[in-house]
């Protein structure tokens, strides 16, 4: 028997992040951290050592100069890419080391 009220989770789960800006947020953080290896894969993520995210900048520290090279030609297609993965426009910059 189905209550009146009752609605699927992932209705309930967009109210909830919709009243909770500051937690969406936070949430968006996380997906744009977690992105870096999603997004550039398998054969960046061996040279990544760490990637942690501080005031809208993305940090990732490389081991290869050469990949960071490269990397640092393509900067805003990386913050789009990691962006759209993360659902909203956290990354502002990407700071590699």
């Amino acid at each position: 028997m189905q209550k009146k009220n009752s609605q699927p989770i992932s209705k309930a789960m967009s109210d909830f992040f919709s009243a909770n800006s500051e937690l969406k947020m936070k949430l968006a953080e996380y997906r744009a951290v977690n992105g870096w290896n999603e997004v550039l894969g398998e054969g960046v993520s061996k040279y990544t050592r760490n990637v942690y995210f501080r005031r809208n900048i993305l940090y990732v520290q490389l081991s290869s100069a050469v990949l960071r090279a490269e990397l640092l030609m393509n900067k805003k297609g990386l913050i789009d890419k990691i962006n759209e993965y993360a659902e909203s426009p956290v990354v502002k910059d990407i700071v590699l080391r």
